[in-house]
């Protein structure tokens, strides 16, 4: 959350105010004991994960297929994973909406779904586009706001947290509430972040994603990977610096009284320290200095050991020729054989150091460093 500029720190006298909006506004101007108040007014769970069956169709074009409750599970322990890294594990219930869904009949879901009209989900801009380009829109799809909306009122939620895509969804939520008799919750949306592109949203599956279980080395490498464009951004959604100080900085940089890439690095030191610590921050700086500035191999570079008999083609004597495709495949530096090999015809391979363009490489060791662009990997290959 960034820090407000000053403008917005102007007291506003606490009579003016009910108890909570006083407490909330301390909270925004940075007031960690008036947060502590706030936690321990309200005893529930701060945060209910809830996890759905119906595909959400936010930002597709085509219509999304239901997930099976076996990939909701697997779904969830990857999320839960993920999440408490930032959560108190202690202070979240984890919820799954067929808890309530499961006991609806017919009758119930036929009552929810009068609540809505079809005129106002296509108004909704995904589903009026797909309308427009005659693209079909299953049944289960209109369902899906309906649903999370449903899960507001089952929770008796007072806020709900979701990206600025997510508006729509949210806004169901607050008129459900006020169709059964509760009060609205309060819509918080966050911007979805761009990926490491500068283009697309960041997403895994579209390998722009900076993954917050990856090590610290790997992640700091891909925040230094961005724009210097896109660093601003990064600042402003992933940091607590405030934007009157992001400001600054942007005038310095262009004064060049301050150069980007130590503001990059200062940017890479603040994100790895908010999910691992300043230690491993400092040592994933000193490693990625060393790779990239200095041409060295890491201190803290991951090794992998690989079966012989999964790479190695041939043994004469100290000398040993290996599969290269098959190599940086199970080496888990490319995704399968077939881009291994185009990374071998790009000159994007090295082994320690040295470049590599044929399918086939004779090595003396068996244990060297296995470089594909920036990434890199000790390789270890047992004997015989």
């Amino acid at each position: 959350m960034n820090k407000p500029d000053d403008d917005a720190k102007k007291p506003i006298p606490d009579e003016l105010l009910d108890p909570d909006a006083a407490l909330m506004l301390r909270v925004k101007q940075g007031d960690s004991q008036a947060f502590e108040q706030i936690v321990d007014k309200y005893k529930r769970p701060v945060l209910n994960l809830v996890y759905r069956m119906i595909g959400d169709p936010t930002g597709r074009s085509a219509t999304r297929p239901p997930l099976s409750a076996e990939d909701i599970m697997r779904n969830a322990k990857t999320y839960m994973a993920q999440v408490f890294k930032i959560l108190s594990q202690a202070k979240t219930e984890t919820r799954f909406n067929s808890e309530w869904f499961d006991k609806m009949k017919p009758a119930d879901w036929i009552r929810l779904t009068a609540k809505f009209t079809v005129s106002q989900m296509l108004e909704r801009e995904y589903f009026h586009k797909r309308f427009q380009e005659e693209k079909p829109i299953a049944l289960h799809e209109l369902l899906y706001p309906l649903a999370q909306g449903y899960d507001s009122v089952a929770l008796q939620a007072d806020v709900e947290l979701g990206g600025t895509d997510q508006k729509f969804n949210l806004l169901v939520g607050r008129e459900m509430q006020r169709t059964y008799g509760q009060e609205s919750q309060v819509v918080l949306t966050t911007p979805i972040i761009e990926g490491l592109d500068g283009v697309q949203k960041m997403s895994k599956s579209l390998g722009n994603a900076i993954g917050i279980h990856e090590p610290p080395v790997e992640m700091f490498g891909k925040v230094m990977s961005i724009s210097d464009a896109l660093m601003w951004r990064y600042y402003e959604l992933l940091t607590d610096v405030s934007i009157a100080e992001i400001s600054q900085m942007r005038k310095q940089c262009s004064a060049g009284e301050n150069h980007p890439m130590d503001l990059k690095k200062a940017l890479a030191r603040s994100i790895v320290t908010d999910f691992y610590s300043a230690a491993a921050a400092q040592s994933a700086e000193e490693d990625w200095v060393k790779q990239h500035q200095r041409g060295q191999t890491p201190d803290s570079i991951e090794s992998v050991e690989i079966p012989r008999a999964e790479v190695v083609r041939l043994q004469s004597g100290n000398e040993t020729s290996l599969h290269m495709d098959k190599l940086i495949h199970r080496a888990g530096l490319a995704a399968s054989r077939s881009e291994a090999a185009r990374k071998l015809n790009e000159g994007a391979i090295k082994i320690d150091g040295e470049p590599v363009s044929s399918p086939i490489k004779i090595v003396k060791s068996l244990t060297f460093v296995l470089q594909v662009g920036r990434k890199m990997k000790r390789v270890i290959i047992p004997p015989q």
